[in-house]
């Protein structure tokens, strides 16, 4: 598929430019006819030369204060393009604001809501674009979009807390490697000089503790260059399908942390789902798209099996069942919303209810982390300060 601009003249005389997505130029005219438009010009879009960057430039709480806006502009009754333009007007993002621009030029050139946002997938993702399809489709854009923000807004939150948990033990544990480097590097040295100048029989934790410090002093470039080097390597095995797959399962029964991450997974997998099906999804489509915004490629694997044993006739709870993600209180919500026709409520009502479990176990995994960081890094620095007193004793004693 290629991107191809435009310039055309409708019936009543109104100028268009835009661009559109085809296989050839011969099906982005024939596009353009059953517009209704008379073509000027049309041509395909060069390419364009960018460098790599890193995300898009647009915060997920830009896209969902963005949404809630678009939302009251049209449950007020202002037509789309103008309600867009007051949008692009308001936004202080230029990414934000010139995607918003290239938005209305499509809308401007023929295109509906959702066509226009799916050429820009990095901001809108298939989500966002299927559930503005359904909404145009059912003449309900303006509570589509009230339920879009809501959902945005409920996963913004969700996320939050997981990064609270996240970072205090992240952060601690930078600090306290920065610490140990610094105590072995600088401080260390001073007090090897000192005992090796005496000539006495050094004590095997002091032993231990020097050697260390040799080692990192002598090393530091290499380490350093080793630490980016796992780094880079870690971030580019992520992106080996069947790495990431083991990773992300792992992740789901590691200690402390496996906790948080089931219950996170559940309440997205639970408002996504929910309110796709809310806005008129189809249910096979939803899971599709539920499976690509489940953040892990495990519970992935799994939204995609259970995706497939609907298409082939079973209902939602066995293969919910069959994954082992699941607990049986939510394959049981499931089961009671499948078989009442209230599946996308009660799969909300299950997102909510685990919203506040990611709460609680926000606050567990806080209060179990801070004590072990504590001991680790007081037995840590105790062991090297003991080590290096030791010898001291031996030292007045020769001194006495």
């Amino acid at each position: 598929m290629a991107l191809y601009l435009y310039k055309a003249v409708s019936a009543t005389g109104s100028s268009f430019q835009g661009q559109l997505e085809a296989k050839d130029v011969e099906e982005a005219r024939g596009m353009l006819i059953r517009r209704h438009l008379t073509i000027q010009s049309l041509k395909k879009k060069p390419a364009e030369i960018k460098l790599p960057s890193i995300g898009t430039g647009v915060k997920s709480k830009e896209i969902a204060r963005f949404t809630r806006q678009f939302s009251a502009m049209s449950q007020a009754g202002l037509p789309i393009i103008q309600s867009l333009s007051i949008l692009e007007e308001q936004t202080t993002n230029p990414t934000l604001k010139g995607i918003i621009h290239k938005v209305v030029q499509s809308i401007n050139g023929g295109s509906s809501l959702a066509d226009a946002l799916t050429l820009h997938p990095k901001v809108f993702d298939r989500l966002y674009v299927n559930m503005v399809a359904a909404g145009e489709a059912g003449g309900i854009l303006d509570g589509i979009l009230l339920r879009l923000a809501e959902y945005q807004e409920a996963s913004e939150r969700l996320k939050r807390k997981v990064k609270k948990a996240m970072t205090y033990p992240a952060m601690v544990g930078i600090v306290a490697i920065i610490v140990v480097i610094v105590l072995l590097t600088f401080v260390i040295p001073q007090f090897v000089n000192i005992f090796r100048d005496a000539g006495i029989d050094l004590p095997w934790p002091t032993r231990v503790v020097m050697g260390a410090s040799d080692i990192v002093k002598d090393n530091i470039l290499i380490l350093f260059i080793g630490i980016i080097a796992f780094i880079v390597a870690f971030s580019y095995a992520l992106k080996i399908p069947k790495f990431r797959l083991a990773f992300d399962a792992s992740l789901l029964k590691a200690p402390l942390i496996g906790d948080l991450q089931t219950k996170s997974t559940i309440a997205r997998f639970g408002r996504t789902l929910g309110t796709l099906l809310n806005a008129g999804v189809a249910i096979t489509d939803a899971l599709s798209v539920t499976a690509k915004t489940a953040g892990n490629a495990a519970v992935e694997k799994s939204i995609l099996y259970i995706q497939r044993a609907i298409s082939g006739g079973k209902p939602i709870v066995e293969p919910m069942t069959e994954t082992k993600i699941f607990p049986p209180m939510v394959i049981q919500m499931t089961g009671v919303g499948e078989k009442t026709g209230g599946l996308g409520n009660m799969l909300i009502k299950v997102a909510d209810f685990y919203d506040e479990e990611v709460d609680a176990a926000v606050d567990t995994l806080t209060a179990m982390i801070e004590p072990l960081i504590i001991v680790f890094l007081g037995g840590f620095i105790g062991f090297i300060l003991v080590a290096m007193y030791m010898p001291m004793f031996s030292l007045s004693d020769a001194v006495g």
